[in-house]
């Protein structure tokens, strides 16, 4: 749980990135048209914060790219304060599925699925990138989004199959004692946050390789931590939350 001092904690930390020169500028700006991008962490075993890209043709920038940069940015100072873990705190990387340097990483995060196409490559790359020990994080998307994200999971594993997690899921407990799970509501998403998982052989009893916040948009709340968007306790919860999903990846 978090002290009266770990309520603040989003404040005073991501209050620090106002005014601040980001990737963002470096990178031409939120929401980048290109797959894997040149100017990556170089791997050096510390923790990167991956965000996966897919291919997209559609107007106002990149799906995958939405909350980008500001979303791991915040996200990677908070981490940074609660986190013991050799991290680069001060930048992410853009991979896609079709990079090999994937395989490098632990854990990789994809933001609006709803939208993601893969070749049948891809596909296979994901498959390897799961079957070798890899955790995928999915985040933002909702309603009948399901449907093609579904469509594409099973271009990777066809036998896979969702189960619902609930909050005595072992993953709300990787690092923060997670109480509920309502607590990421978007005023945008109809109906209550869901979190999915695919275990290993759709066995529970063995590793949880996939996560999915449906329902939510977890980086949104990240995002805008620093402008007063959402209330302090209710984007704590986000964080949190988040920070659970990433912890759980790393030592799992």
């Amino acid at each position: 749980m978090w002290t009266r001092a770990g309520t603040l904690l989003v404040v005073a930390v991501v209050a620090g990135f106002a005014g601040v020169v980001t990737a963002h500028a470096q990178r031409g700006g939120s929401r980048p048209q290109s797959q894997s991008y040149t100017g990556n962490v170089p791997y050096d075993g510390r923790f990167v914060f991956v965000r996966l890209s897919y291919p997209w043709f559609g107007r106002g920038g990149a799906r995958w790219a939405h909350d980008y940069p500001r979303g791991e940015e915040h996200f990677l100072k908070i981490w940074s304060e609660i986190s013991c873990a050799p991290s680069h705190t001060d930048a992410s990387s853009i991979i896609s599925l079709s990079d090999p340097e994937l395989f490098k990483f632990p854990v990789a995060y994809m933001a609006e699925p709803g939208y993601w196409s893969m070749s049948d490559a891809e596909a296979k790359n994901l498959r390897d990138y799961l079957a070798k020990g890899g955790f995928l994080i999915l985040d933002d998307f909702r309603n009948q989004e399901w449907g093609n994200f579904e469509l594409m999971m099973t271009k990777a594993l066809p036998d896979g199959r969702w189960v619902d997690l609930d909050i005595k899921s072992p993953i709300f407990h990787s690092f923060f004692e997670i109480t509920s799970l309502d607590v990421v509501p978007q005023a945008y998403d109809a109906g209550r946050p869901m979190f999915r998982g695919w275990y290993q052989d759709n066995d529970p009893n063995k590793r949880l390789m996939v996560v999915a916040a449906y329902n939510t948009d977890m980086s949104e709340f990240w995002e805008w931590s620093d402008t007063g968007y959402a209330a302090i306790d209710v984007t704590n919860e986000a964080y949190k939350i988040g920070i659970n999903l990433f912890m759980y990846g790393l030592t799992h």
